[in-house]
């Protein structure tokens, strides 16, 4: 069976995004099946929601490799994760690279299915978020929604540089590599240099003496 690039990041971004799930249930010392339901919602979490949104049959209920992976990937860090000095830092860049991968994958499934950009660059920021916020939020860790540095426009700016690419005509490969370098440093530089956008910033209502 041959696979595409697009296949290809599919699966690595499934790998890398069942290490991150792995990684959070290590961090709270889950036992083995804790791994495995942490590593599978948060790498098929985000494509299961876009499945669901388009009508689509969920993609891991008909090929089960996608599955296989979330498991092998969790034993693997079950019996590994004690030897990561920092497994915090990891899980980042770990959810960074899938997040990358995701953004892509998820835009080109929205774009062949609908044939809309808009739709394309939608179904791209889901696939490579949800998943993430899943497992935070079961894992009660600081959810990356709410932590200062840039995240989702990440996955935005991947999604949108792939769904551009496409439409230019480029090659899937090159507009796949494109797609998942935008988001990858973008987030990268996120974690590194701790951009982010302004936050805002509230105002105390005047009193009714001031208002003319």
């Amino acid at each position: 069976m041959s696979l595409n690039p697009i296949d290809l990041l599919d699966y690595a971004g499934v790998a890398v995004f069942a290490a991150s799930g792995a990684l959070a249930a290590s961090r709270k010392q889950l036992d083995i099946i804790g791994f495995l339901f942490l590593a599978s919602v948060t790498a098929i979490g985000g494509g299961t929601f876009r499945d669901v949104i388009l009508n689509l049959p969920v993609f891991w209920v008909g090929n089960s490799s996608y599955v296989l992976i979330c498991a092998v990937v969790a034993v693997l860090v079950f019996f590994s994760a004690h030897r990561v000095e920092s497994r915090w830092k990891l899980l980042l860049w770990l959810d960074a690279i899938g997040l990358a991968a995701f953004s892509v994958m998820g835009a080109a499934k929205g774009l062949a299915i609908t044939g809309s950009p808009v739709v394309s660059v939608v179904t791209g920021v889901l696939t490579a978020t949800f998943g993430g916020i899943l497992r935070d939020l079961l894992a009660g860790e600081p959810s990356v929604l709410l932590r200062p540095e840039i995240y989702v426009t990440a996955a935005l700016a991947g999604a949108t540089l792939f769904t551009l690419g496409d439409l230019a005509g480029l090659p899937p490969l090159a507009s796949g590599l494109a797609g998942f370098a935008a988001a990858f440093l973008v987030r990268g530089g996120a974690l590194k240099f701790g951009w982010a956008f302004p936050s805002y910033k509230s105002r105390p209502g005047r009193r009714p003496e001031d208002i003319p």
